[in-house]
């Protein structure tokens, strides 16, 4: 990994309003195994404190947070802000960058900036179902009709549904966590996910099984990576983060998303 040519008369680059040394990133923690929340008993040697508690957020985007602040050669400071509340936070100056596996939409880029692509193996979206439910054997975007189904609030995965043919677009809930139990109470039939995501929740859950279509939803282009959020006036914080991006190989990332899915899943 080779280090990114920042000296300190440079550090006015990052934009929020805290420490000059600092890099101040918001996450969700809720949506594993991109993040998610641990106690210090159970945290992993990439677990990051979250900043003003006692919790530790967990996963691949912290993974990827601690190595651009190292890069950087600033202090991490992790905030745990809700997913509906991290845009808000960004254009406030309560942080840096969202580091939240967000996807580059044409909706987020007239009012944010983004990187280049920390991850690009999002693409595949999943139905997850109860094992029970009576859509569990579904292949295809016309077997889930009749039923009812939703995602997590502000994602894009909420304007899929509709592709399910026949099938009824439910109220979409805030967090995922919300969105599993309303799927395993029976409120809704199910749900759409990221791959990787959907994986972990399966993993952790009985009730629930994982459906990958022989032919997918259809996706803007744009939706099939996820890159780190700022504010849109931060170009020269997005071109140094994007040179340090370039130094980690499709290998190392894939290697570090894999290592996050089995802690996820344990």
């Amino acid at each position: 990994m080779r280090k990114l040519l920042l000296v300190v008369g440079m550090l006015f680059l990052v934009g929020c309003e805290s420490e000059e040394n600092t890099f101040v990133v918001g996450l969700e923690c809720e949506y594993p195994p991109y993040s998610w929340t641990s106690v210090e008993a159970d945290i992993s040697p990439y677990a990051l404190q979250v900043d003003g508690s006692n919790q530790y957020c967990d996963g691949y985007d912290t993974r990827v947070a601690s190595y651009l602040a190292e890069e950087l050669g600033m202090e991490l400071v992790v905030k745990k802000i809700s997913w509906d509340g991290l845009p808000a936070a960004l254009k406030a100056g309560q942080i840096d960058a969202i580091i939240a596996a967000m996807s580059p939409t044409p909706a987020r880029m007239q009012t944010m900036n983004f990187t280049e692509a920390y991850y690009t193996e999002a693409a595949e979206q999943v139905v997850v179902v109860r094992v029970d439910g009576g859509f569990e054997n579904g292949t295809t975007l016309g077997d889930f009709s009749g039923g009812t189904f939703i995602s997590q609030l502000g994602t894009f995965q909420t304007e899929l549904v509709s592709q399910l043919d026949g099938a009824t677009e439910g109220t979409h809930l805030s967090d995922f966590p919300t969105v599993i139990n309303a799927t395993v109470a029976g409120t809704v039939d199910g749900y759409i996910a990221e791959l990787a995501v959907a994986e972990a929740h399966v993993s952790n859950n009985d009730n629930l099984v994982m459906i990958r279509l022989t032919e997918g939803f259809v996706l803007d282009p744009s939706y099939n990576t996820v890159a780190i959020a700022l504010r849109l006036e931060d170009t020269d914080l997005r071109d140094n983060l994007n040179e340090a991006l370039a130094g980690l190989s499709e290998l190392t990332r894939a290697s570090w998303m894999e290592v996050a899915a089995d802690r996820a899943g344990e």
